[in-house]
């Protein structure tokens, strides 16, 4: 008769860190490295507002998240606020989209202009009396193209980053 072969024990702390099978835990670890990974790059990014162009709305120093997969789902419509990339995701602009594309758009002494119809906007508190295009004359945005700014419209249009930016550098929504 064969005697029973004797049980492997494991000292507690080996199956807490590592558990019964070392592999399964490996594999287990890459696909919670994996989701982790694409969680950040597609469903929520970090970013940190810096500066007062989006005041009293977003807050010099506030800490938000991105979606670039709920803008996917839902679109774009006037009023999201986005981030848009300017040199990978290091460096982005946080605004208000104001046109979208094929409209007729203008900021006529501070106020917003839509295919020549004033657009409310409860967001702005005294805006500065703003002219754009300076031309004179209405822009029509392209295929791809939206009018965004930021909400602090109360300081002088030239030390405000604003005007027409291509979908391709929209990443997503700020999530509230």
């Amino acid at each position: 008769m064969n005697a029973p072969q004797p049980v492997e024990t494991h000292p507690w702390w080996k199956v807490a860190a590592v558990g019964r099978n070392p592999w399964v835990t490996l594999v287990r670890l890459g696909i919670l490295v994996a989701l982790t990974l694409l969680t950040f790059r597609y469903v929520l990014v970090p970013i940190r507002v810096t500066g007062i162009s989006m005041n009293p709305t977003y807050r010099d120093g506030e800490r938000h998240w991105v979606s670039p997969l709920l803008t996917q789902m839902e679109g774009l419509k006037r009023g999201d606020v986005v981030s848009i990339q300017t040199s990978g995701r290091h460096v982005m602009y946080l605004k208000r989209i104001l046109g979208l594309p094929g409209e007729q758009v203008r900021l006529k002494r501070g106020h917003l202009f839509i295919n020549g119809e004033r657009i409310n906007e409860p967001y702005v508190v005294n805006p500065a009396p703003w002219n754009w295009p300076t031309n004179g004359s209405d822009r029509v945005l392209g295929p791809d193209e939206y009018l965004v700014v930021g909400d602090n419209r109360s300081m002088p249009a030239e030390n405000h980053f604003f005007g027409v930016t291509d979908r391709s550098r929209i990443l997503g929504k700020v999530v509230r």
